[in-house]
């Protein structure tokens, strides 16, 4: 019997801007998958939950429909036909969900990025971790019905990840700047992913896709020079924070309270509810917090909230 315990921590997707192609990790909160390889027994499935903490409930305990099993189950097959390895007898999987769910802070990515690094440090390490990538978005459909790669990418990579394409898959690493920090605040609300996808438009017009492009770009140039001005004048998203905007209470108070405070720029992470804001110092970071924090509890709902204050996270998930 062997046991290894895989990490991965929180993302943010989007980035304002740039929707489904542009996302970054923190370096806390993560979930945890401890999954435990044991010879002397053998099933018609290779994996099973033993449990789930954190989650009240929530998610399925179903091999084939849990996000962290799934993309284990994908790993094993893969191996077996691409690597000549073949896989004996059971794996248990136990899955400590940190992350709260539905909460824009890429949840399923991290629980799928943990199992995957755990799964293929058991099996000897076949694979890179961008090959792992490729089974960590797969586990996105299961997930909200999506395989995008803005949470799952930097998840299993670290820094910030631009999806160039998606067919085939290909992933940009960027470098985060030295003094970048971000501020994530998580009201105790749940918007759905695809309740969250379901709000944004169809269509774009040319005049709204062209200033978005332009933000994309401008972003990528400013985290490569370092330019905080630059990356805080290019966080502008004028295709979906303004239809998500709607199904936070209060986010525009709490943008404006984060921007008073200091923070570069400041917007929906991922699907929501959290809103991140970058800062160019830790001390305005958490500056910016406890003003985001306050702002919540000073709307009618007057909701209480969750704080990290963070650098990019530069290593990705990882084995513990």
């Amino acid at each position: 019997m062997k046991t290894v315990t895989g990490f991965a921590s929180a993302t943010i997707g989007n980035v304002a801007c740039g929707f489904d192609v542009l996302g970054f990790a923190i370096t806390e909160p993560g979930d945890e998958v401890v999954l435990t390889h044991r010879k002397d027994r053998t099933e018609a499935i290779p994996v099973s939950i033993t449990s789930i903490s954190g989650d009240g409930g929530a998610l399925p305990r179903d091999a084939k429909k849990n996000t962290s099993s799934f993309v284990v189950l994908k790993f094993l097959e893969y191996i077996r036909t691409h690597k000549g390895i073949d896989f004996e007898g059971h794996i248990e999987l136990e899955l400590r969900k940190n992350l709260p769910l539905s909460s824009g802070m890429g949840s399923s990515a991290a629980s799928a990025a943990a199992a995957l690094v755990a799964a293929n440090e058991l099996m000897g390490s076949p694979c890179s971790k961008m090959d792992l990538v490729h089974f960590a978005i797969e586990g996105e459909r299961v997930a909200c019905g999506s395989a995008h790669a803005d949470n799952a990418a930097p998840a299993m990579l670290g820094n910030f990840v631009l999806i160039r394409s998606y067919n085939p898959i290909d992933l940009i690493t960027i470098p985060s700047p030295p003094d970048l920090f971000c501020t994530l605040a998580h009201p105790h609300i749940e918007v759905r992913t695809a309740y969250a996808r379901s709000v944004l438009p169809r269509s774009v017009a040319l005049k709204t896709a062209t200033q978005q492009w332009g933000n994309v770009g401008a972003l990528v140039s400013g985290l490569l020079t370092s330019d905080y001005e630059l990356i805080g004048r290019s966080l502008v998203d004028v295709i979906a924070e303004p239809k998500r905007a709607p199904l936070i209470p209060g986010f525009y108070t709490v943008k404006h309270a984060a921007l008073e405070a200091g923070a570069l720029g400041c917007s929906i992470a991922g699907s929501g509810p959290s809103i991140f804001a970058f800062s160019s110092s830790y001390e305005t970071a958490v500056t910016v917090g406890k003003s985001m924090q306050d702002a919540f509890l000073n709307i009618p709902e007057k909701l209480q909230s969750d704080i990290w204050v963070s650098p990019v996270c530069k290593e990705g998930a990882k084995v513990i």
